[in-house]
């Protein structure tokens, strides 16, 4: 695997969930066995597994969902039918990721300070959360 096929930030909206477009390219690239390792162990879990449990539906669910839709049109229609939650739910899943981690959430904080260092980014005072994290790290902000 060269070349490494970034997904959609987690900040791209699909049929109103922030993060899902980004969870879909996932499922798609391990579909096709082009997902880069180091998103692999974390496939359904993190941020996938924040939406997993706001709309109410398993990984493995999902993951066949993604398996036999073509488009993400077809996505939306059975996120729709089988996940369907009022907008106010889906606001406050998007400003629980945005915001992750919380300023009081010292354990959170430390985590992203380490990333932030790993990554070569601890000068960026501009990241101040795991989405913009994420961005940044991708090459995207």
């Amino acid at each position: 695997m060269n070349d490494l096929i970034y997904p959609r930030s987690p900040r791209e909206t699909m049929c109103g969930w922030t993060h899902l477009p980004r969870y879909v390219d996932k499922i798609r690239l391990h579909l096709a066995g082009r997902l880069h390792p180091d998103y692999q162990s974390n496939l359904g879990k993190g941020f996938d597994g924040m939406w997993l449990s706001a709309a109410g539906v398993t990984h493995e669910q999902f993951v066949e969902v993604v398996q036999r839709s073509l488009t993400d049109g077809e996505i939306c229609d059975w996120v729709r039918t089988h996940a369907p939650k009022p907008d106010a739910e889906k606001a406050a899943h998007r400003e629980a990721m945005l915001n992750r981690p919380r300023p009081d959430d010292a354990a959170g904080q430390e985590r992203l300070q380490k990333r932030k260092a790993e990554a070569g980014l601890s000068h960026r005072d501009d990241i101040r959360s795991f989405v913009d994290f994420i961005d940044a790290d991708e090459k995207r902000i």
